[in-house]
């Protein structure tokens, strides 16, 4: 259970602090999992989540025809929808990734969701957050987690994890990672064979509800620093491509359109 009272809380959460102080040293794939695992334990519990199964097949097999093609295709792989209408997505350590409903909704294209779980993917094969642990000895995701699991960080506890993903500091990333993951994204598309266009043009659409609905796409420009220099520069790795290349690759699919009119009519739980 996430909540527990008096003593068995903190038993609980000390557990999980000494896992990650322990695992903070020198996080080897296994350490990796476990701690990507635990900390998705704690958001399956917290968040709400799409459980209707047409969507999240999708999602899952959309994410694993991408992931498969890696240098870590053997991780674990999961993709969850989280019923936020708020624009986001996310990856744990391990290959837990997360994508917001509201980003679904904002994507208009199937190579734009798949360009954001491409982006995330590309954060778990670099081992970003794993290499964020490793420098800083795990104290910082030790109070993201206390935040996660506790009433301690009081009222705003379910904003955090909705914002980024309960273990906040794990989901966030400098600008250069940002944008080793974003090329990544690009290598991630084009293997599966889906036109990496859907990367900047995503990030265009994602500017443009900035100007007019704000409060929508905050979270992902939280967790997710973007500018037009950036959209320019995954521009320039797209036209890249062989143009032949590029013409066999795939922009959209009847699937997705259907996949995302059914999740519209969902009503949020």
């Amino acid at each position: 259970m996430v909540r527990r009272n008096g003593e068995s809380t903190l038993k609980y959460v000390g557990l999980g602090l000494i896992v990650l102080l322990t695992a903070a040293c020198s996080v080897s794939d296994d350490r990796e999992i476990a701690l990507g695992r635990m900390n998705a334990e704690q958001i399956d519990a917290k968040l709400p989540l799409v459980t209707d199964s047409v969507v999240t097949n999708y999602v899952q097999t959309l994410g694993t025809r991408l992931a498969e093609r890696t240098s870590r295709a053997r991780l674990p792989w999961r993709f969850q929808v989280i019923d936020s209408k708020d624009v986001n997505a996310f990856a744990l350590p391990g290959g837990f990734v997360y994508v917001n409903r509201g980003l679904i909704d904002r994507a208009d294209r199937m190579d734009e969701l798949a360009g954001a779980l491409g982006h995330e993917i590309g954060h778990v094969v670099r081992r970003h957050s794993v290499q964020q642990l490793e420098r800083s000895g795990g104290t910082r995701i030790g109070i993201a987690i206390l935040c996660a699991v506790t009433n301690f960080c009081d009222s705003h506890t379910a904003r955090i994890a909705i914002d980024v993903g309960g273990a906040a500091w794990l989901a966030h990333h400098s600008r250069a990672a940002e944008a080793e993951a974003d090329s990544e994204a690009v290598a991630n598309t084009t293997r599966a064979g889906i036109s990496p266009e859907g990367i900047p043009s995503l990030f265009r659409v994602l500017l443009t509800a900035r100007q007019q609905q704000p409060g929508i796409v905050q979270t992902f420009f939280a967790s997710h620093p973007l500018e037009e220099d950036r959209i320019d520069q995954t521009q320039r790795l797209v036209d890249r491509i062989d143009p032949a290349i590029e013409k066999s690759l795939t922009r959209d699919e009847e699937e997705f359109q259907r996949v995302k009119q059914r999740l519209h009519e969902l009503p949020p739980r």
